[in-house]
């Protein structure tokens, strides 16, 4: 497995460890300041910042709500991000029962005894821990839990825990234990920016606390655990485990009968949100998942993308959760002004792209959502700033929006070849004349009919989407090469099976999503410079002053020479190759179509001078379309929305590449150039070409390992929280087959090609409809 060797290393086990003895001590109170020696000056300095922060506040402490704002490019406001937690602010005796006797049982047995801080839950978190190696209980009671939520940060320092428990005992003498209950309910995070118990119950089932059932009081109870591994939208199967755990511990400790538990078990939870839920749009989510990271980078937390094994992937994911929650709750509650890069012209014109061509596919699934579904992502190549974004076809839906931009992962198929192959092998001194031989290969993909082409150009090849020599080039590569620069551009869904020559082919575990194709191209219209990509250009606080402000700066991954020497050859896939007819009418484009196998998925990724857009079209649980290609409705919405985005902008061609040694003849390629792109329209196309397969029957062989697809999953709630690595948030592969799975499938005649191009804008509403239902 190739993984990055530079690690992050987590240290959570012994910090854990440290902090839970020097806790011990300060409970024994004199012990703990003896022992602590040189500390005791710190430590005192801390006790009088928390007695202060104690004795200066009052209930409007444990209800202060701030207004966030999101502005598009222009100044215009998005939206608007309020938690609602003021609206839903509950008193003590507006809390059911259940919900305290759920609460207490299950995070605070002691709750009612103790004055703050548990010491003996202190003591069996410690010893649980250097017994199981690893965090399986908590040692926070309630009161701790408040003060940190409150007035503190998650950050794991000994002195953040020492001034916790001090808060936390300074709270119990000023305030009752049903205050205590009333500012925890009222203040702990639900996921998906809800923060309070009242807010929740609205979100999650469009209802009063009071009028919810013990099987759902319970299930709201098992969010604030974790809102990320328990959030309803995304994991409700984790949220419902819990929740049964919970009504076992109420059984347990007398507070509901065998009976009440054995009915609460088995009742089926179903999510009722309200009608207007502002949040669910496309733009809005990708925003707010932004603007978390944003906060998340300022406070230092590391992004980390390859993991050299199970474990340190595990406590990274825990890491982002903890720090992911912690800086959305800012995001909902700090009064931000978040300013992004959205255009929202250019966002209108995307969207209606995808709905207009897709819209003789009505079928809806279950949930009624669409069956068929697409997704594009455009991006400005000289900032890298994401300006349109489109997660899925707009309708008119209550529940949770999948936005597939950023939080599907799809295979690939051809797309993938410029990234992976290609670029790479300019940089290993070969060039778009270098003759390649078509050939048939031993245990990799073969051509459709048993024809193989021979000699023929690395552009030829490109253009045509010749399966064998875009496999034979990355073994010569190495997998293990070739994805390292896909992991040098972030792609999150690296696995270790992923290393082997399927993947050349698109061939992958997970898949990609449409912003890391996206910014994947944009790299090679950049000249080989990667930016990460992002929406937002600036945070301010209430104040007026910056909180964040993005640098973009760019990262080489391919050198220059090789990255524009990539863009030539992709400018001959819109004249001569599978995306002939797809070009713009009055400006230089390039770019690449996909097509995996059975049709799956289509892809179209290309670029000019000024955006680089990338668009993915498919169903949420893959399976076969017959006239889904890259260069049938990908294609058509790319062009559609590129002809619009370029409207009035000046003309720019891209620049030349620098000629070197031909690494097949030890030329220059200067005399050939033209000739091989003059003849190339009057060649055979290779089988296996990137092309529709009009008058084809057969279907090219793939290698073994093909596995049963998987419905998709989203990454993240409807705010892109989790994210884990996914995980979202920060978590879902849309299509996690074997690697070859997602091989390209792209056989057909020139003439093919262009009637099909032609065909999937005019005669879209003649295609037959795909009717077995999907599942985002």
């Amino acid at each position: 497995m190739a993984a990055k060797k530079k690690k992050k290393k987590y240290r959570g086990f012994w910090i854990f460890v440290k902090v839970q003895f020097v806790l011990s001590l300060l409970v024994l109170g004199g012990l703990g300041y003896y022992v602590l020696g040189g500390y005791a000056s710190e430590v005192g300095s801390i006790r009088k910042e928390a007695d202060s922060l104690v004795r200066n506040s009052t209930e409007e402490t444990f209800r202060r709500y701030r207004t966030s704002v999101v502005y598009a490019a222009d100044g215009s406001v998005i939206s608007r991000l309020n938690d609602q937690g003021a609206s839903y602010y509950l008193k003590r005796d507006e809390i059911p029962q259940p919900v305290i006797d759920a609460v207490v049982c299950m995070e605070d047995q002691r709750f009612y005894q103790h004055r703050g801080v548990d010491f003996r839950a202190l003591v069996r978190a410690a010893k649980s821990l250097l017994e199981n190696r690893k965090i399986t209980q908590g040692g926070s009671t309630i009161t701790m839990q408040l003060a940190r939520n409150v007035f503190l940060t998650q950050e794991k320092t000994w002195q953040r825990k020492v001034e916790e428990i001090f808060i936390a005992q300074n709270l119990e003498k000023k305030y009752t234990k049903d205050q205590i209950l009333e500012f925890y309910l009222n203040n702990i995070y639900y996921g998906n920016g809800y923060y309070g118990i009242g807010a929740a119950g609205s979100g999650y089932f469009d209802s009063e606390v009071g009028d919810l059932d013990l099987s759902q009081i319970a299930f709201l109870c098992a969010i604030p655990n974790n809102p990320t591994v328990y959030d309803p939208v995304t994991h409700m199967d984790h949220a419902v485990e819990r929740r049964d755990r919970i009504l076992g511990k109420m059984r347990d400790d007398g507070k509901i009968t065998q009976m009440a538990y054995a009915a609460a078990v088995a009742e089926n939870i179903t999510l009722k949100r309200p009608e207007a839920m502002e949040k669910n749009n496309y733009v809005e989510t990708y925003a707010y998942y932004c603007a978390t990271r944003a906060l998340m980078e300022q406070a230092g937390f590391v992004f980390q993308y390859q993991f050299a094994t199970e474990g340190e992937r595990e406590a990274y994911e825990q890491a982002y959760s903890e720090s992911y929650s912690e800086c959305q709750k800012q995001l909902y509650t700090e009064g931000y002004q978040i300013y992004t890069s959205f255009d929202l012209q250019l966002q209108e014109e995307l969207q209606a792209a995808v709905d207009d061509t897709l819209s003789a596919f009505t079928e809806k699934n279950d949930e009624g959502v669409y069956d068929l579904q697409g997704a594009a992502v455009c991006i400005d190549n000289d900032s890298g700033y994401v300006r349109a974004m489109v997660g899925g076809r707009e309708q008119d839906f209550d529940g949770y929006t999948l936005n597939r931009a950023y939080q599907s992962y799809r295979q690939p198929g051809s797309a993938i070849k410029p990234l992976t192959v290609y670029t790479p092998s300019f940089e290993r001194n070969y060039t778009p004349e270098s003759i390649v031989v078509d050939e048939p290969v031993e245990d990799g993909p073969k051509n459709a009919n048993g024809t193989y082409l021979g000699n023929v150009t690395v552009r030829t090849a490109v253009e045509k989407s010749i399966n064998t020599i875009a496999w034979k080039l990355y073994e010569e590569l190495t997998p293990q090469v070739g994805l390292s620069y896909l992991e040098n551009m972030h792609f999150s869904r690296l696995d270790a099976a992923d290393y082997v020559p399927a993947t050349a082919l698109g061939g992958f575990t997970n898949g990609v999503s449409p912003l890391e194709m996206a910014a994947g191209y944009a790299a090679l219209a950049n000249d080989g410079v990667y930016r990460e990509p992002t929406c937002i250009m600036r945070i301010t606080g209430d104040d007026g002053a910056d909180v964040y402000l993005a640098a973009q700066e760019g990262q080489e991954v391919y050198r220059q020479n090789a990255a524009r020497m990539m863009t030539d050859v992709l400018k001959g896939v819109f004249t001569n190759g599978t995306g002939r007819g797809l070009g713009l009418s009055d400006m230089p484009c390039a770019g690449k179509t996909g097509t995996t196998n059975d049709h799956k998925d289509g892809w179209l990724a290309g670029y000019t001078r000024y955006y680089t857009t990338s668009v993915w079209v498919g169903y949420d649980m893959p399976k076969e379309m017959d006239s889904l290609m890259g260069n049938t409705y990908p294609g058509k919405i790319w062009q559609t929305f590129m002809e619009q985005a370029h409207e009035g902008l000046e003309w720019l061609d891209f620049l030349p590449y620098t000629q070197i040694p031909d690494a097949s003849s030890g030329e220059t390629d200067a005399e050939d150039a033209a000739t091989d792109e003059g003849s190339a329209q009057e060649e055979t196309p290779a089988e296996n070409g990137d092309t529709p397969q009009e008058n084809v029957t057969d279907t090219p062989d793939t290698p073994q390992g093909s596995a049963t697809d998987v419905p998709s999953s989203s990454q993240e709630n409807g705010q892109g929280i989790s994210d884990t690595p996914d995980a979202t948030q920060e978590q879902p592969s849309d299509a996690s087959q074997q690697n070859t799975t997602g091989t390209s499938q792209e056989n057909a005649s020139d003439a093919a090609q262009e009637n099909a191009a032609q065909s999937s804008g005019e005669n879209a509403s003649d295609t037959p409809q795909e009717t077995a239902p999907g599942a985002p």
